[in-house]
Formats: structure tokens, sequence, C-alpha cells
């Protein structure tokens, strides 16, 4: 009988590996070089899998090559799969594979530094790649990282999240500006004029705003250097966490308190399913340092960002 009959028989180890080294590298040449191969075994392979399994997982229509929704979902079990070989055979070997994490613009804010001092010391085998993805879901939806930082509210279908913390909203006006002579600002100071936002893979729409103080005017960027540029040449002002002072500071940004708006929770995201072996850890690690408090999580030079002056310098 043909192992090509039915889906699942006749796939091997192989056949997940070179499938994982397309989707980490988003090509046949990079997966080839990774993985010592040359790029027709590669692309053989990858068919071979896709037909056993009756479903494309790659899109091949451009150039960098992306998964498909079937791609997306089988990555997380053929990670699985690989992991619990390797462990098999080898129980003392850290798994190796990147864990990938994503984020749109802050990630962790006041503790990044220490959760990705803390992965490297406790896990050395197993890099931890943070990635910035200008997406609402910082790339997880498509495959791209396996887990990622988000803010706000997310209701993308597949998607698991769990709350680490919430920081508090701030406004950003020219530093320059009348606005950045005040000590706090309310959202009744920013509606009267232009907002930037931004819907790619910002957090603050219009509706943050009473009806009646709603702005009337808003102006949209896709990304968060756009944002800010804007900001500072004083086409609009914006809203954006707290955590955003401090990892994006701009001379031309002034970061004020907004004292009447709701706090925004920053999430961490996985897609639901198997994932990467090394997530539940990643989740345990990010609760320890925030359970630390921001104050203790990088020897007390974190903390609330100093929003007194122009910008954060």
């Amino acid at each position: 009988m043909s192992t090509d009959q039915g889906p699942g028989r006749g796939i091997e180890l192989r056949h997940l590996r070179a499938f994982l080294a397309v989707a980490d590298e988003g090509g046949i040449t990079r997966a080839a070089a990774r993985l010592g191969l040359s790029q027709p075994v590669v692309s053989r392979t990858l068919a071979a899998l896709e037909r056993h399994l009756g479903a494309r997982l790659v899109d091949r229509s451009t150039h960098h090559l992306a998964l498909t929704p079937a791609g997306v979902v089988f990555r997380d079990k053929a990670v699985a799969a690989v992991g619990a070989f390797d462990e098999a055979v080898a129980p003392a070997r850290t798994h190796r594979r990147p864990l990938r994490l994503g984020h749109a613009w802050s990630a962790f804010g006041p503790y990044t530094t220490p959760l990705l001092r803390a992965w490297q010391e406790r896990h050395p085998g197993t890099p931890l790649e943070l990635l910035r993805i200008d997406d609402r879901t910082a790339g997880l939806a498509r495959g791209d990282v396996d887990a990622a930082v988000l803010r706000g509210t997310v209701d993308t279908p597949g998607i698991v999240t769990t709350v680490l913390f919430t920081e508090d909203r701030v406004a950003a006006v020219a530093a320059d500006g009348p606005l950045a002579a005040r000590v706090s600002l309310r959202l009744a100071d920013l509606g009267g004029g232009p907002v930037v936002l931004n819907p790619v893979s910002g957090t603050t729409t219009p509706a943050l705003w009473p009806p009646e103080i709603r702005p009337s005017v808003t102006l949209t960027v896709a990304n968060t250097d756009d944002w800010l540029t804007a900001i500072a040449a004083g086409r609009g002002t914006g809203v954006t966490g707290s955590s955003t002072a401090g990892t994006h500071p701009h001379t031309g940004v002034a970061y004020r308190p907004l004292d009447d708006a709701p706090p925004l929770p920053v999430l961490l995201a996985r897609r639901d399913g198997p994932g990467h072996p090394a997530l539940p850890y990643l989740l345990e690690l990010a609760r320890e340092i925030v359970g630390r408090g921001p104050g203790q999580a990088d020897g007390g030079q974190a903390g609330r960002p100093d929003l007194r002056g122009e910008g954060t310098r």
C-alpha cells in the first residue's frame, strides 16, 4: 500500500522540521540553509507534507512566504510533535527553537528588560526573540510569532489571553504647545482638536470619549513612529498607555497623565492550541516579574514614567 494514501500516513519528522523551518524563516532559501539541505529538497518535502495532509500550508503567491490559515493551525501541532520527540529522545536537552514574542509598540513596558534578562539566565537554550510587528495581534493571528504582548480588548477568534497588569493612559501632546504646560489633562482637553489615531496596532478609538465631548476631527496613521511624528508636528494629540512614555521618548512630544481615562490592560496572548513548549514558562516568568512590582523589576529604576518634562528625556 502506498504511504501517500490518507492524511497523516507517510509523514516523518523531517517533513515537520522542514515545514517549521519554512514557517520560521519565511522562505525556502533560508529554510534550506538552516537545515543544511538544498532548496529543491526542502520544496519537495514541503509539497509532500501538504499532499499527505490534503491542505495547502504555505501561500507561495508572494516573495515572502506566508502561512495559510491551515498552516497557522498546523504549525502549533508540528511544534508540539517535534518538541515531544526531542524531549523523549533527549530528556536533558532544552528546546532550542526560539520562542518568538511579538508586540506592537511597548512590549512589557518597565518589565521588558528584567524579563528578557531573567529568561536568558533561566532558559539559555531557548532564545526569546522580541519582535515589533505593527498589527493588531502583533503577528500572532497570522502565525509570525508564538505569543504576543497586546493591549486593550482582543476579540480575534482562536486567541487566548491572560491579563498581566494594567497601566494608566496618558495624553501625548506637542512639547511646544499649550497643553504641555499643564500638569495633567482630561479627555475633554483633547476632544476639541484633532486626535491622532493608529487603527492598525493602537488601542485608542473615538469611543474612548463620552459622546458629548467626542473629537470631531481625527488623523489616522499606520504605526507608532508616524503617530509620534504627527503629534510632534502639532497636527493633533494622542492617547496611549503609560509604557509608551518610557519606551518611545520623543523630543517633540510631552506625555501627561490623563486623569479620567480608564486603565489599559496588558495581555500575554497565544493561539488556542498546543503552541511552543516554552510558553508556560514565559507566562510563569512574566507573572513573577510583574508580581515584584515595577519598582523592583529593574533594581528600582522603573516605576511610573517621569511625565513632567518635555518628552521623557
